[in-house]
């Protein structure tokens, strides 16, 4: 038996995913990135005496927004508490978070692995405040500490112990980015602290019931990072066990330029944070009216449209999860067939001509300037036969971007509009032949795969303008009288 047979790992995972408030939790102070160190504070947030916080109604609507996305149970009495520990870029000395009374209980995220779909069960999703941040690289004698992220509005994703892989762990985390992104939470850009990972990882025998000692690894600022610290640690403890040896119970950290966790601390036993209600803070209460109101604020959710994509306008399963990896390509999709009823050609339009261009510049669908009602009238002229496909991408397109407009006149303009007259065609047609006597020889002997040189040589003679679908037909007639 395989030590991959042997034991299982079991996985929870804490994902914080920071609000895309634009101001703090409980003050007016701003939460965009990149601002000088220390300037987005004020006495609330570096907690003086006599400062009173004041919760963020839009903090707490994009967390009823993401329980219900999640298929969780929203908490209708709600409180904060204060969650004590000394801590550098803590600069109250505590955290204000909820305990007893998580705002979403319980829900799912469904995935996709190798044996098919399933549900990966939530324990919570709470909202807190973040902590500053300490920098320990900017001086050789000195932590510096940037506060301007202390108070920042979060949710913690708190799932079950029920993720049994590093692939699995991957799948979840790609998809609670995918998530939160698609309702608009959170921008999810892991590189700037918006989406972080705690992992808790523990092995067991296969077969058995009772869970493991648990190692947590801190602070995982990626998707790859996850998979690759989670990989490293069911090998670390599968070889402990294996050698007799305990796992200890650990705090640990990953090493992005080894793919190795190191400890931090041990952890013997579980912290006392001495939680109590913020005295500061009144509770508040949820009215069904509210929360109806939340709901109709979600939008149709990826596995929805998926479904919808299929039944709808008969795309495939991999097509439709293609427009649904982002909400700005699905929108894009969903304006462009209320144009057009070419469907599969406007899924091949997204994800080949403008998905490269989008690549090659740098943009996304988000801030894609061209007209959905102009790319549709594209391609219902690529479907009239007016233009070809290739012309059409590779010359009118590009030019529709720069000056978008009527594209049958522009195409016009640019003397790119296909030719069907048949006298015309037939010249070229008939000089395509008399100029290679010996393939036609060869194709009249059976090498019909020989009608692709002559049409090519057609198009090469009308610059590219002779149909294609009325060419082959004419050289088809000439070469089989």
């Amino acid at each position: 038996m395989s030590l991959q047979d042997k034991y299982e790992a079991v996985i929870g995972l804490e994902v914080h995913a920071q609000l895309a408030t634009n101001s703090k939790l409980f003050c007016g102070d701003s939460t965009a990135f990149g601002a000088a160190p220390n300037t987005h504070i004020s006495p609330i947030t570096m907690g003086h005496p006599g400062t009173l916080p004041k919760t963020n109604k839009k903090a707490v609507e994009y967390a009823i927004r993401m329980g219900l996305a999640c298929h969780c149970e929203i908490e209708k009495d709600n409180y904060f508490a204060r969650k004590n520990y000394f801590y550098p870029d803590l600069p109250k000395g505590y955290q204000i978070s909820q305990h007893t009374t998580p705002i979403c209980k319980g829900g799912y995220i469904s995935i996709k692995t190798g044996s098919g779909e399933r549900r990966v069960q939530l324990n919570r999703i709470h909202l807190e405040e973040d902590a500053g941040k300490s920098i320990h690289d900017l001086d050789d004698h000195f932590t510096c500490i940037d506060l301007n992220r202390a108070g920042t509005p979060l949710i913690e994703i708190v799932t079950e112990p029920d993720l049994f892989s590093a692939e699995e762990a991957w799948q979840y985390v790609t998809e609670i980015r995918r998530l939160v992104r698609w309702i608009g939470v959170c921008d999810g850009n892991m590189e700037e602290g918006s989406l972080r990972c705690d992992a808790n990882i523990s092995i067991r025998l296969r077969g058995e019931k009772k869970l493991g000692t648990k190692v947590e690894v801190k602070n995982l600022n990626s998707i790859r990072n996850v998979r690759k610290a989670i990989e490293f640690e069911i090998a670390r403890m599968t070889e402990l066990v294996e050698a007799g040896d305990k796992v200890q119970q650990q705090t640990r950290s990953f090493d992005a330029s080894t793919d190795t966790t190191f400890a931090i601390r041990d952890k013997e036993e579980a912290n006392d944070y001495r939680y109590f209600p913020d005295p500061d803070l009144a509770p508040f209460h949820l009215t069904d009216a509210f929360i109806e109101e939340m709901r109709s604020a979600v939008p149709a959710l990826p596995d929805q449209l998926v479904a919808r994509f299929q039944s709808d306008y008969g795309l495939s399963e991999y097509d439709a999860q293609q427009l649904c990896d982002e909400k700005a390509t699905a929108d894009y999709f969903c304006d462009l067939i209320r144009h057009t009823q070419q469907y599969k050609a406007a899924v091949n339009w997204i994800s080949g001509p403008i998905r490269q261009y989008l690549n090659e510049s740098g943009g996304s669908f988000e801030t894609f300037s061209l007209p959905a009602s102009v790319l549709a009238a594209l391609i219902n002229l690529v479907d009239s036969g007016r233009i070809g496909f290739s012309a059409a991408s590779a010359k009118l397109f590009p030019a529709l971007i720069v000056t978008p407009g009527n594209p049958e006149a522009l195409a016009e303009k640019m003397n790119l509009l296909q030719v069907s007259d048949g006298a015309e065609l037939e010249s070229w047609v008939s000089e395509a032949l008399a100029a290679m006597p010996d393939k036609v020889t060869e194709y009249r002997k059976g090498k019909k795969g020989l009608i692709g040189l002559f049409v090519g040589e057609v198009k090469k003679r009308s610059k590219g303008k002779a149909d294609p679908r009325i060419v082959t037909q004419l050289l088809e007639e000439k070469l089989n009288a």
